[in-house]
C-alpha cells in the first residue's frame, strides 16, 4: 500500500540564501470505488483508512442504508491508484444503478460528476438529536483536532474530519488531501466502531461547503463545527435541515450561523 506522506528533495530561499534538503509531503492517489466489480466513483485521495473511505462515502451518498449492506471489501493496490472493491448485498447494488456516476474528482470538489442539480441539492432529513454544546466546549474541540493531526503536523498539506463527545473529547479522527473525503472517512470509522454521530459533534479543518452540511447531516450529526468559513448555500441548507453550524472557531472564539439553540447561551 502506498505511505500516506513521501520525503521529497527541495531547495529553500531564505532571506536570499538558497538552502537543500528535504520535505515531508502529502501522497495523493487516484482511488476507484467499486461496486460489484462495476466502478462508480474515482476520487483523488491520501491512501490510508481506505476501508473507512469505502464505508463513509457508501452511507453518505445513499448508496447503501447500513454497514451491512457491504458483505465484503477488499482494497487492490496497482500502479495508477488503489481500488476500493466492495461486495453489495442485491438490493444495494441495485440502487447504485440508479445512482452511478463516474468522476475524477479533484481534491476540492465534492460535488463533481453528479448528473443532475436535482441530485446535487437532494432533499435531506431533519436532524432530530437535541444533544447540546458549551461554548468552551467548541474550543476544546477545536484545539484536540488541532493537535491530533499527526498527518497535517508533518505535510501541512491535509484536511482534517473528527467527532468531539462532550465529557469523553475526541473520539475519532480522520486526515485526507480532500476534506469531503476525510468527512467520509470519518462517517465509516464511526460506522464501523458502532459509534452514532448524533451523541456529539463533527469538526472540519475547512471551509463548509454544502456538501459537507450534506454530510453531516446524513451523519446525524446536530452540530458542525469548522475552522474556516460557510458559503451561504451550506448556511442555508443547515438552517433547512435543523443543523446546528458554528465556523470560523479559533482559540479565542467562534461564530454561530445556524442553530444556536443547541450551544448553551444562544439561541
Amino acid at each position: 500500500m502506498t505511505a500516506p506522506s513521501v520525503t521529497v528533495r527541495r531547495d529553500a530561499i531564505v532571506a536570499s540564501t538558497v538552502s537543500s534538503g528535504t520535505r515531508t509531503v502529502a501522497e495523493e492517489t487516484a482511488i476507484a470505488l467499486t461496486y460489484n466489480h462495476a466502478t462508480y466513483a474515482v476520487m483523488m485521495a491520501t491512501p490510508q483508512d481506505l476501508e473507512d473511505f469505502g464505508l463513509g462515502f457508501s452511507l453518505n451518498e445513499g448508496v447503501i442504508t447500513s454497514p451491512a449492506e457491504i458483505l465484503s471489501t477488499e482494497i487492490v493496490p496497482s500502479d495508477l491508484g488503489v481500488e476500493v472493491r466492495m461486495q453489495l448485498m442485491d438490493a444495494a447494488a441495485a440502487r447504485t444503478v440508479d445512482r452511478r456516476r463516474r468522476l475524477a474528482g479533484p481534491v476540492g470538489c465534492g460535488l463533481c460528476g453528479v448528473e443532475s442539480l436535482k441530485e446535487a441539492l437532494r432533499p435531506l432529513p431533519r436532524v432530530t438529536s437535541s444533544r447540546g454544546l458549551k461554548p468552551s466546549d467548541v474550543t476544546a474541540a477545536v484545539a484536540a483536532m488541532s493537535s491530533a493531526q499527526s498527518l497535517n503536523h508533518a505535510t501541512s498539506a491535509v484536511h482534517a474530519a473528527a467527532f468531539w463527545c462532550s465529557g469523553k473529547s475526541l473520539l475519532a479522527l480522520r486526515e485526507d488531501v480532500g476534506r469531503h473525503n476525510a468527512l467520509d472517512k470519518l462517517a465509516g470509522a464511526l460506522a464501523r466502531s458502532g459509534q452514532s454521530a448524533t451523541d456529539g459533534a463533527l469538526v472540519i479543518s475547512s471551509r463548509v461547503s454544502v456538501e459537507m452540511v450534506q454530510k453531516a447531516v446524513l451523519m446525524g450529526a446536530p452540530v458542525l463545527i469548522a475552522l474556516s468559513a460557510p458559503t451561504a448555500l451550506a448556511v442555508r441548507t443547515a438552517e433547512s435541515a435543523g443543523l446546528t453550524l458554528v465556523a470560523v472557531a479559533r482559540p479565542d472564539g467562534f461564530e454561530v450561523f445556524a442553530g444556536g439553540q443547541r450551544l448553551e447561551g444562544f439561541g
